[in-house]
């Protein structure tokens, strides 16, 4: 019975080879096991086609013209430690350990066809990491094996790896207004900060809290008050819309809302959005001082990171903008100026 769900598509190998008897051989063995195949005549061409494919496997000619299967093996394998460095960086925090589910990009298995078999040869190919060889002329039966259980592996950490993102997202995550936690604030705050100082872009930062929060609790409970939380964040989140800005619940009654990318204009623009979309949900507030409904004050901060600034310093410049917000009646946002 047809469920209407969507099939998952074959696993698909990149074969490198300079004999075109030999691609069309290992083509015909692997499609009839149910693989998709694509084909390269030479070293440089695999690279090309790697890069362009991502394949789940590589099989790879040791001896080939242009570039040799070590060479261009010893290249993929640098191709797959940037990856795993870029994305490394870009989940973790500078000085942060290893979380234990935290896992490195696999990088895709390649195994080596050669008609080599001298210990020299073998060693040299897992030298330049290969993951297994297997030697011509080939025997078909152990070659459909091997390429079963390289795949199989393949499959299996592509499934941890989700898993792994998944608990870093649960990890990250307010469990009651479902915004970014404390530690997904933290540790978008690094990436970011360190990306804006890369590209020397704008980075700012609006830090809200709700205005008399404790009495809104006093008078209605803290039920209410967790609702009341929950419509705030669903209100900044609806603000901060573009996919690189967070939300995050920065503690008690605050919210923190990181801005990528974005000058003093477009971070004010966000806040003015963020007091109009909680002042549009009308939240009865009859314990506040300045608004019989439930207000924010907000502090904004920009800056684009140079080698001898640290991330606290937006923290605390957003802050005073805060706390001065606050001071001058609240209901409002003021941007402190860095210094």
């Amino acid at each position: 019975m047809n469920n209407g769900g969507c099939q998952p598509e074959p696993p698909l190998i990149l074969i490198v080879d300079d004999e075109k008897m030999m691609r069309i051989l290992l083509r015909r063995a692997l499609e009839k096991e149910g693989y998709r195949v694509v084909e390269a005549t030479n070293g440089q061409e695999g690279i090309n086609a790697y890069q362009r494919i991502k394949p789940d496997l590589v099989l790879l000619d040791a001896m080939m013209p242009i570039v040799d299967g070590f060479t261009c093996c010893a290249q993929l394998q640098s191709l797959n430690n940037d990856n795993s460095e870029k994305n490394l960086s870009y989940s973790k925090g500078s000085g942060q350990q290893d979380s234990p589910w935290e896992i490195r990009e696999r990088p895709t298995p390649v195994l080596i066809v050669t008609g080599l078999e001298d210990a020299e040869s073998v060693d040299r190919a897992f030298e330049v990491g290969a993951t297994d060889y297997i030697t011509k002329p080939i025997h078909w039966a152990v070659l459909r094996q091997r390429v079963r259980r390289l795949i199989e592996q393949a499959q299996l950490y592509k499934q941890l790896e989700a898993a792994n993102q998944e608990l870093r997202r649960i990890a990250c995550l307010d469990g009651l207004t479902q915004v970014a936690n404390r530690r997904g604030f933290d540790e978008t705050l690094d990436r970011e900060w360190r990306r804006m100082g890369r590209e020397q872009g704008s980075l700012s930062l609006i830090l809200c809290d709700v205005d008399f929060f404790k009495g809104f609790n006093d008078t209605y409970g803290h039920l209410a008050g967790d609702i009341c939380l929950q419509q705030v964040a669903a209100a900044i989140q609806v603000a901060a819309k573009r996919a690189g800005d967070l939300v995050a619940r920065y503690g008690g009654e605050e919210f923190a809302v990181i801005l990528p990318n974005s000058p003093e204009a477009g971070a004010i623009h966000v806040a003015q959005e963020i007091r109009a979309n909680v002042a549009a949900m009308k939240i009865d507030h009859p314990k506040s001082e300045v608004s019989q409904y439930v207000t924010l004050s907000l502090g904004i901060a920009c800056i684009i990171p140079l080698p001898n600034y640290e991330p606290r310093m937006l923290i605390d410049t957003a802050d005073k903008a805060l706390y001065q917000a606050k001071a001058t009646g609240r209901d409002r946002f003021i941007l402190s100026k860095l210094g």
